[in-house]
């Protein structure tokens, strides 16, 4: 094998293995969006829990399905960093800024979402639903919830569109050559 058919194939497959995780991210996000998320809290839920049960029930199962979601998205942003820095490495130029720094963003997002508003919104859930305390205090915790909900949401689909245009980056490079011209050779 020639060192320039042998660096084809390695560029090949830096760029597969990123498209693919950036599909595998884009997917898992628009399937909790549009199909999980909502049959969470689906009149088909609260079929199947009762109507007793549902409010906290559901809430719970989204809890512990949100903390699934997030954990692959963390793995698949590991991913995409590793794949950015062989890609570096191996070409012997940085990515373009607009990439790395729309993966730095959509990080940022993930890292914000997981740490910083998934802990606020699993403990409103419980105070809202919690049997011991006065009515006042779980109202306020489902204002606030719905608040904290609302900010999440938001920030969701932000980091859905960020995803969006990331794959659409890594799918579509701006330089093709990039793909074409690798700095390392093993002859």
């Amino acid at each position: 094998m020639t060192g320039a058919a042998y660096g084809s194939r390695v560029t090949g497959f830096l760029r597969f293995a990123g498209v693919i995780n950036a599909a595998v991210w884009l997917g898992a996000a628009v399937l909790f969006t549009f199909g999980t998320g909502p049959a969470v809290f689906s009149e088909d839920m609260r079929t199947l829990l009762g109507p007793a049960n549902f409010p906290y029930f559901s809430g719970a199962v989204a809890q512990v399905l949100i903390v699934r979601f997030f954990r692959l998205q963390l793995i698949c942003a590991v991913i995409a960093l590793t794949q950015l820095f062989a890609t570096w490495l191996y070409l012997g130029r940085p990515p373009g800024r607009f990439t790395g720094g729309l993966l730095a963003v959509v990080l940022a997002l993930g890292l914000v979402m997981d740490f910083g508003f998934q802990p606020h919104i699993k403990k409103l859930h419980r105070t809202q639903h919690a049997p011991n305390l006065p009515v006042e205090r779980r109202e306020a915790a489902a204002r606030s919830l719905r608040l904290w909900h609302r900010l999440a949401q938001g920030t969701h689909c932000c980091l859905l569109i960020g995803l969006t245009v990331y794959l659409w980056r890594v799918a579509h490079p701006a330089d093709p050559s990039r793909s074409l011209q690798p700095r390392l050779r093993l002859s």
